[in-house]
């Protein structure tokens, strides 16, 4: 049998896993542990012959989304440190992907930008992500991908909003 770190990985990720009451919420944490897997994302990437790494896909996909950003806040967004940011960089800037420059609202900080190669690269992250959920509801009517969506989309704003919400006074209960 294999290690501990191997079992991990391969053990299913059901809803069942979490003692969460709210079924919805269950089947949400066994949904972000499996997609949110690097594991699981550097093996898909693997089998479908990518060169670039998920942690190098992974930032080409938020520079894309966000713009140019800095070290630090790619570090955050990665849930990386600092070095390790280092290296994935250097790693992208080798290949011509990304490039750094000097942030103009504050001349001591810099910014990591994608390259026209970069921003094609990271195009391209996105297109496997098209590839993945069309597998995944292939064999849905349209009707069910509508409705999903819909449902999707509200409950994306209405997460957002209470998020909001709990940055401000946390999980107490709202006052009345």
């Amino acid at each position: 049998m294999g290690d501990s770190a191997d079992s991990a990985v391969a053990r299913p990720r059901r809803a069942s896993d979490f003692p969460y009451r709210s079924e919805l919420l269950a089947n949400l944490s066994a949904l972000i542990l499996l997609w949110d897997s690097p594991a699981l994302q550097g093996e898909i990437l693997a089998k479908s012959g990518e060169s670039i790494d998920q942690q190098s896909h992974a930032t080409l996909r938020h520079l894309l989304a966000w713009g140019p950003m800095r070290p630090s806040a790619l570090s955050e967004v990665l849930s990386t440190g600092a070095s390790h940011v280092s290296k994935i960089v250097r790693r992208l800037e080798a290949d011509g992907l990304v490039q750094r420059s000097t942030d103009p609202s504050d001349r001591r900080a810099t910014l990591i930008s994608l390259t026209e190669a970069g921003e094609n690269a990271a195009r391209g992250v996105y297109a496997l992500g098209d590839r993945m959920i069309a597998e995944v509801l292939d064999g849905w009517t349209a009707g069910d991908i509508a409705t999903y969506t819909d449902l999707t989309k509200r409950f994306v704003k209405d997460a957002i909003t209470s998020a909001e919400k709990m940055l401000e006074r946390g999980l107490l209960p709202p006052e009345e």
